[in-house]
Order: structure tokens, then sequence, then C-alpha cells
């Protein structure tokens, strides 16, 4: 069973056929299981509409502590083989599988669109940061929230950013207690629910490491 089809296949190769890098899509699953099987067929659909610019590679366990891959499934995005702690966990479907589109353009470039403001505020960063924003396919306003997320992350080496599925990792939903979303979750110590504007999220991020 094909997954993209018709119009959908034709428009994402059109954008692909642009992509200034080869991206590659790093999955780390555990075979035999429903969603890693399923992230891995969807992401093999993905690659194999234009090779040359997108591929997949499947990951094994001794590449996963090193990358910050703690729950099966994820992806990792990387440009010409470089990371920059963009990180997918759990399958994007729903309105999440544009942020995967966006997210694989923003790693092709390797560059972040980001009001000056925030860009010198994460140039200013000297620890380490990781965001964690749970999601659910249906809500239309956590893409936003996730790209905002991936795009810090791709203008700090400091910064990694996960989009959690929250239907697919129940008991991490309810450790963090995640009753709306988007929720995000910033090093442990800050957390808040809604797609805010990237300023806000920026002082969030500098809140969190008592900037």
């Amino acid at each position: 069973m094909a997954y993209i089809t018709g119009e959908d296949l034709e428009y994402i190769r059109g954008e692909f056929q642009k992509l200034p890098r080869k991206v590659t899509l790093k999955l780390f699953r555990e075979e035999g299981t429903p969603t890693g099987d399923l992230l891995a067929e969807l992401m093999g659909e993905l690659a194999a509409i234009e090779p040359e610019k997108v591929s997949l590679e499947i990951a094994g366990p001794e590449e996963a502590e090193g990358l910050g891959i703690d729950k099966l499934p994820a992806l990792v995005l990387q440009g010409d083989g470089e990371d920059y702690g963009v990180r997918f966990f759990g399958i994007p479907s729903g309105y999440e599988f544009a942020s995967l589109l966006e997210a694989i353009q923003d790693v092709a470039t390797g560059t972040a669109e980001l009001e000056e403001k925030v860009a010198e505020a994460l140039a200013g960063l000297r620890e380490p940061v990781h965001i964690q924003v749970f999601v659910t396919p249906t809500c239309p306003y956590c893409p936003f929230a996730v790209r905002t997320a991936h795009r810090f992350a791709i203008a700090s080496d400091l910064i990694r950013s996960d989009m959690v599925m929250a239907p697919d990792f129940p008991e991490l939903s309810e450790r963090y207690e995640v009753m709306a979303v988007p929720t995000v979750v910033i090093n442990e110590a800050v957390r808040f629910e809604g797609a805010i504007p990237e300023e806000e999220f920026a002082a969030k991020v500098l809140e969190a490491v008592g900037a």
C-alpha cells in the first residue's frame, strides 16, 4: 500500500529537486513493532521519491546514545552527514508530515530563518538545551511549535529539538502531564503549552538555562 500518491507525490518531488544538499533520514526502530515498521515503510517511500536528494539509512543501536536516541522509533535528519539536532520520535503523521518536509528543507540548507534578536539570543547560549515538543497528528498549531524548535536547533550547536508524537509515547506524555498540545518541555525546567512567537519561545529557552 502506497502512502504518498497523486498530487502529494508530485509536489514533494518538485520540492526535493530544489534541495541544495542531500538529506539523510537516519531511522532507529525496533523491528516487528507496528509503529516502527510503519515509520520505516513511510520513510522508504519518501526517500524513493528523489533518491539523489533524500536517502534513508537504518541505524543500529550503537549510534543511538551518541545522538540522544532514548526511545523508538526515531528519526534523525542530517545534511551531508552533518547533525543539526533535529529529531522526530514516533510517526510524523497528519499535520506533522508537513513538519517533516519543512525540516528536510531546512536541514538541506543548513540555515535557520530567525528574527535577528532571536538569532543573537541563541548565539549567546553557553550550555546544552533539550527541547521536547509534544504533538498529535490532528493538531493544526503543533507544526509551528515544532518548526520553531527545529530552527533553533539548526541555529545553535547547543540545542537539540525533538518532535514527540504524544499518542506513541503515553508514559512519557503522562510524566510531563500533557493535557493539551503542543506542550513544550525545555531542559526539564520550563514547560508551556501553545504555539508562541519565536521571540517568546527563545525567552523560554533562556529561562531554562537561567540566562
